[in-house]
């Protein structure tokens, strides 16, 4: 699986509501709900950068949004670096892409597993999930569930011995890829294997539905998580982070 292959995988795993493609750029805007959502995507080399850039600016600016890149760690992204560089953009949420294989023999079976499937987000999913990875209240989840069933999945969810939801994960199924997201485990019951749970039942559940290759996208700063998707099998494909336009301050009138 090529990194092009698995940007266009990722962008119909989670699309953005509001978006316009230019050719060479995707702007991708969702009320600002996840960066991933709310950053241009560019997929490939602009003709002029700095003039791509201004147009950028004005398509998120008539949003509200503040303008962010998805920059991939390649050789096409020189050039946009370079000028994200001269106008000071941050750098942040650097993370890796890692892949694994699709098994025809899984350890799990899914229909056998201690874990409960469902085609859609329910609600206890959807709030144990945006209670690890959200920013916001009801409306931005209302956001989030619309981008989430946006794309065939589906969802994971492990319980503890008292039933209470203890993690939760999501399967993006995209044309025979699967797409790993959402994985999240409530604060009470981590480095209990609930996580590793989940994860191995979506990926049986994936082989099961003829799943060639997984992906998953997760934080450099994330070691625990790192440690986890290693040990199922996962390696490095790549990376990207997010280069965000700093606040333009207004001058005071003293």
């Amino acid at each position: 699986m090529g990194l092009a292959l698995i940007e266009e995988l990722m962008d119909r795993a989670w699309p953005a509501p509001d978006r316009e493609d230019t050719g060479d750029w995707v702007m991708r805007a969702a009320g600002g709900v996840t960066q991933r959502a709310n950053s241009v995507w560019p997929r490939k080399r602009a003709h002029d950068h700095e003039s791509a850039v201004r147009a950028a600016t004005q398509w998120y600016r008539s949003r509200r949004l503040p303008l962010i890149f998805q920059v991939f760690d390649d050789e096409r992204s020189a050039g946009l670096n370079a000028v994200l560089d001269a106008q000071r953009f941050t750098r942040q949420s650097e993370t890796l892409i890692m892949v694994r294989a699709g098994r025809s023999m899984d350890s799990l079976d899914p229909c056998k597993a201690d874990v409960e499937f469902l085609e859609d987000p329910s609600e206890e999913w959807l709030r144990l999930w945006w209670s690890v990875d959200g920013r916001g209240g009801d409306a931005e989840l209302e956001i989030a569930r619309k981008i989430l069933e946006s794309c065939p999945s589906v969802y994971a969810l492990v319980r503890d011995d008292d039933g209470a939801p203890a993690a939760v994960g999501r399967l993006a199924l995209v044309d025979g890829w699967g797409g790993i997201y959402c994985m999240a485990t409530a604060a009470g019951h981590r480095r209990q294997g609930y996580a590793r749970q989940v994860l191995d039942a979506l990926l049986s559940a994936g082989s099961h539905r003829g799943v060639s290759e997984f992906w998953l996208l997760v934080m450099a700063s994330n070691t625990a998580a790192r440690a986890l998707y290693d040990g199922a099998g996962f390696a490095e494909r790549g990376r990207y982070l997010y280069r965000q336009a700093r606040p333009q301050r207004a001058l005071s009138g003293c």
